[in-house]
């Protein structure tokens, strides 16, 4: 190889795919935890070093110029590389010290997740956690994580995912916001009643209408993205939504809306890389969670007395 030939730091190409992922130097630096004067000064030097304009100045948005556009997809190619050279070497490591990187959904984040956590550091403590509660799929192809929560089985074939305990879910509202509708006893009867969406609400009318529940998006005055903040605004009397039961019941003192109202089991997935699988710290983490949910059935998402 002519290492002559490469006139550029490695590391400002790193620093150039930062910046076009995040839109901006400002959050090119927080992803890289660097400051935003260091990380325009290494774009500067990755252009003079290639004798080309990358970026356009004078705007908030950092916008490539076409010679910026013919080189992204090279780079990217060098990230990819990488990666795969950071998940191999990760792989191979029989140390059980080190961080694991976990995320979730916020929901599992918040109520079931810190039980399994303490006891996996009381068991090992030389593992650290970063825990990263976000309802957006992580890419564990680029180590966005090392461990994922899903509901949702993974159809990438690099990827291990052992499913679960599931989780069982009904419609609940408070005892409060069900005393306002007066006494109902049949799921029809529901038709002009407030939902909470999460997400799209669209995607829950057809759901709820199989149930014999007639509703339009015109039901749905507030929906959220966040777990959590579901949870507390059917607390608070905002409306009926689709919760989890042992956290409706268990945790929250909520109400299935009415006793038979059908329930549905929602599928949980313990999702790793095929090659961190066999990195020490990962596996022990992976396990552990595995056996920790398997034996509680989710019964951590219970308020302890």
């Amino acid at each position: 190889m002519n290492w002559d030939a490469i006139s550029f730091d490695w590391n400002h190409i790193r620093a150039f795919l930062a910046t076009v992922e995040n839109g901006s130097l400002s959050a090119a630096a927080r992803a890289l935890k660097q400051t935003q004067p260091t990380l325009s000064r290494q774009i500067s030097l990755l252009e003079e070093a290639l004798q080309l304009t990358l970026f356009e100045r004078g705007t908030r948005a950092m916008r490539l110029t076409d010679a910026g556009a013919e080189l992204l997809s090279h780079v990217r190619g060098m990230a990819d590389a990488a990666t795969q050279i950071s998940r191999v070497a990760a792989g191979q490591s029989q140390s059980i010290e080190g961080t694991v990187r976990i995320t979730s959904s916020d929901a599992l984040a918040a109520y079931a997740l810190p039980p399994c956590l303490i006891s996996l550091r009381q068991k090992h403590p030389g593992i650290s956690v970063e825990l990263v509660p976000s309802n957006e799929m992580s890419d564990l192809t680029r180590r966005d994580a090392d461990i994922a929560i899903r509901h949702v089985r993974p159809e990438q074939p690099d990827l291990v995912a052992k499913r679960i305990a599931d989780i069982e879910i009904s419609l609940f509202a408070s005892v409060e916001y069900l005393n306002t509708l007066g006494p109902i006893d049949r799921l029809t009867d529901f038709s002009e009643a407030n939902f909470i969406g999460y997400g799209h609400p669209e995607r829950l009318v057809p759901q709820i209408n199989a149930m014999g529940i007639k509703v339009t998006k015109a039901n749905f005055g507030i929906t959220t993205t966040n777990g959590s903040t579901m949870y507390e605004l059917v607390r608070e009397g905002a409306g009926i939504a689709f919760l989890p039961t042992v956290v409706a019941e268990g945790r929250l003192g909520l109400r299935r809306i009415v006793p038979d109202a059908p329930v549905f089991n929602m599928e949980t997935w313990l999702v790793t890389h095929r090659e961190i699988q066999t990195n020490r710290r990962i596996r022990l983490t992976f396990d552990h969670l595995a056996k920790e949910v398997a034996q509680g059935g989710w019964s951590n998402l219970i308020a302890r007395s």
